[in-house]
């Protein structure tokens, strides 16, 4: 079956949403189409209603083409730790802890999951529309590749090289990235994309005329900058959600994960913060996902921002999300999991204490009741709520809020939960509207948006 591959000069180039962009438009035009991403390197992960663990940006891809989402789609998730170690998760399952080196030794039974997991997807769909991973021209990789050059050679799809005009330099990127690949891969590129570009589109005429006599290369379509409310994987894109008179503040732990968990949180205006932001400047703080609980706990503590919370605690609403659920209890320990064996004090805010004993996690989608007492979600309870947990430990509490989840304190002030997803609910984010009194509607579907705006500016006919 055919397949076309969206490759880029780097990271943050619009990769993502390109993909997303056709597997809308030819689910539109009636074709059966998937998405796949051979090697993702991401912490903002999602649960499948099988319990595996896939990157975000596959499961937005899976909507796009109208399907359910699924491991084969992500064959291998990178989940960085910290000190050049990320856990290793095959078609949805954590495997293990491993080094970059280790990992590389790794790649002869990882190619072969890749090449399964795609002929897979061949065999069941029309088209794959595959996405690849930073910058496809990595020289230095492309014996033990797979997220690019690796899967070009299994699938031998039409490649599109996609460059980010919007930070300069993308003529040459472009050139560059095609000169270096090996030729029976460079023979696969069939166009170039620019993405995000600002300003008239007559000032690039010469450029592309110039870059497409050098490479005998199109041009399929020059994509002006869109605001979109997609939300990156790379955390360098935390920095966008900068605003000045923003109500909620979201503590940006080093090994922040999951910060999509409160994209529909934007109207409200959201920071992240740490060391040097006055924390009482908020009226609700939150205390997201971390890749790594104990450390990132660790760095909390030297920035003196535990000290902030517990002084802002009972006079504002705080809420942890998973690994800040954890922090939020009494005592987190560790029993040769993560770090060996460690007992260290939480923030003592929550009756609540959390035990790693076990590499498993849980990873699972799930409905609670809203069956507890605190701020904000007391608007809704006896409601339900849909989320998806993906964590390691188990913690033990009293008042509990979502059914056997979650905790919250004896005022109400502070609570937390395992429940990503959470703001996702219609429900939950009017009790929070409500409470803040700031009208806070779902973000409209960015991907027929995108779409849209893909179709008028690129050679869709040309690429199909």
């Amino acid at each position: 079956m055919p397949a076309l591959m969206v490759a880029g000069t780097s990271s943050h180039v619009g990769k993502s949403v390109i993909v997303t962009a056709l597997c809308r438009i030819l689910s539109k035009m009636g074709y059966n189409v998937a998405p796949f991403k051979a090697q993702n390197m991401s912490l903002n992960s999602f649960v499948t209603k099988d319990g595996k663990e896939i990157a975000t940006a596959q499961a937005f891809q899976a909507k796009a083409c109208g399907i359910e989402p699924n491991e084969l789609m992500n064959p291998i998730l990178l989940k960085p730790k910290g000190n050049m170690v990320s856990q290793l998760v095959v078609l949805g399952e954590a495997v293990k802890d491993v080094s970059a080196l280790e990992y590389y030794r790794e790649i002869g039974w990882l190619r072969e999951i890749v090449e399964n997991a795609y002929r897979k997807l061949e065999r069941e769909f029309d088209y794959v529309v595959i996405e690849g991973a930073g910058g496809i021209a990595e020289i230095n990789l492309y014996d033990r590749d797979l997220a690019n050059v690796g899967v070009a050679r299994i699938a031998k799809p039409s490649i599109l090289i996609v460059g980010d005009i919007d930070r300069g330099g993308a003529f040459a990127s472009l050139y560059g990235t095609y000169k270096l690949l090996p030729k029976d891969v460079a023979s696969m590129v069939k166009g170039f994309v620019i993405n995000k570009f600002r300003g008239d589109l007559r000032l690039l005429k010469g450029g592309i005329e110039k870059l497409e006599s050098l490479t005998n290369v199109k041009v399929l379509g020059v994509i002006p900058f869109v605001d979109l409310t997609f939300t990156p994987e790379d955390s360098l894109s935390l920095e966008d959600w900068k605003c000045e008179d923003a109500r909620i503040g979201i503590i940006k732990f080093p090994r922040i994960s999951n910060w999509t968990d409160f994209e529909h949180l934007k109207p409200a205006g959201v920071r992240f913060v740490w060391k040097r932001d006055d924390l009482s400047d908020f009226d609700l703080i939150i205390l997201p996902g971390t890749k790594n609980t104990v450390l990132d706990f660790r760095e909390l503590k030297s920035a003196g921002i535990d000290e902030k919370i517990k002084k802002i605690a009972g006079r504002i609403p705080v809420i942890g999300i998973c690994g800040g659920y954890q922090m939020l209890g009494k005592e987190l320990i560790d029993r040769g999991v993560e770090h060996g064996y460690i007992r260290a004090k939480g923030l003592g805010l929550l009756d609540a204490v959390t035990v790693f004993d076990e590499f498993k996690k849980r990873t699972v989608q799930v409905v609670k009741k809203v069956t507890g007492d605190a701020v904000i979600i007391d608007r809704i309870k006896g409601q339900e709520v849909w989320g998806y947990e993906i964590h390691k430990g188990k913690t033990f509490a009293d008042n509990p809020i979502f059914e056997d989840d979650g905790c919250a304190s004896e005022d109400g002030m502070t609570w937390g939960t395992y429940l990503h997803g959470l703001f996702s609910n219609d429900n939950v984010l009017k009790a929070l509207s409500d409470y803040l009194g700031v009208k806070m509607d779902k973000t409209k579907d960015w991907i027929d948006r995108f779409a849209e705006v893909f179709e008028r500016n690129v050679d869709v006919e040309k690429i199909i």
